[in-house]
């Protein structure tokens, strides 16, 4: 195995870090790292927000689900997906261009994920740690004002960043399902219960596969923070559905 492969395997989530700053080459060669990354039509469409402001990160702690160790973080990034940008180059280049739709939401999504987890696998091979924050998804409206985002933004990632402390270092990598559950050959194959349960087998051994089921369903899928996610990003996304 070598040492790309080990890393991608070996990589968990960061929440805590050990007080030590980052190398200001090693934040400019993740977030170069992040600019590299595959693109569609090389048009990046993505801003990466650097947050340097004690006080927006301390902001973050509150809009993203309360969670303290963003505030504790040496380096946050929130990832946007920009479909604005070259919109307003267009414009300024006299260009008659449609409006931003779905589409290019989509698009420019993808492109934003990818650079951030370009961003991740350069950290980890600096042995600095990360975690997505998908809760800068949710509270539209704060997160509008906080961070100063126009039409056509949407912050589709944050990543926090630091050196791990021994206990995470240390701590066990969740296990993923087993590999035939999700690769499909050629089309995409429905699962039956019997295959949901041999999927799940290794998670569910110990509380049973319904009583486990029904309480991840309640604490993650039916949970308040994903209604206001759902609630959220419809916000963002009604600015790109067109209406007559």
């Amino acid at each position: 195995m070598n040492e790309t492969i080990r890393q991608l395997y070996a990589r968990k989530s960061t929440r805590a870090f050990e007080e030590k700053p980052i190398p200001a080459d090693v934040k400019e060669a993740i977030l170069t790292a992040a600019a590299m990354a595959p693109t569609a039509g090389n048009q990046q469409l993505y801003t990466i927000l650097d947050i340097t402001d004690q006080q927006i990160k301390d902001r973050l702690v509150d809009t993203c689900d309360h969670q303290p160790f963003i505030a504790k973080a040496p380096l946050v990034l929130v990832f946007c997906a920009d479909c604005r940008k070259w919109y307003q180059a267009f414009l300024s280049a006299g260009c008659q261009p449609r409006l931003p739709g779905v589409g290019d939401l989509l698009l420019a999504v993808s492109d934003t994920n990818i650079a951030a987890q370009n961003a991740v696998t350069a950290a980890e091979s600096f042995g600095v740690g990360s975690c997505y924050i998908g809760d800068i998804m949710e509270n539209c409206e704060q997160q509008r004002e906080l961070l100063h985002l126009p039409d056509y933004v949407f912050p589709a990632a944050m990543l926090v960043f630091g050196y791990p402390t021994q206990q995470q270092k240390e701590r066990e990598k969740p296990e993923r399902v087993p590999l035939k559950h999700v690769v499909h050959e050629n089309a995409y194959r429905e699962m039956d219960a019997d295959e949901y349960r041999e999927m799940f087998a290794q998670r569910t051994a110990v509380k049973g596969h319904e009583a486990w089921m029904q309480a991840f369903c309640n604490r993650k899928f039916n949970s308040e923070f994903s209604r206001e996610m759902t609630r959220s990003v419809q916000c963002y996304l009604d600015q790109f559905i067109r209406r007559d």
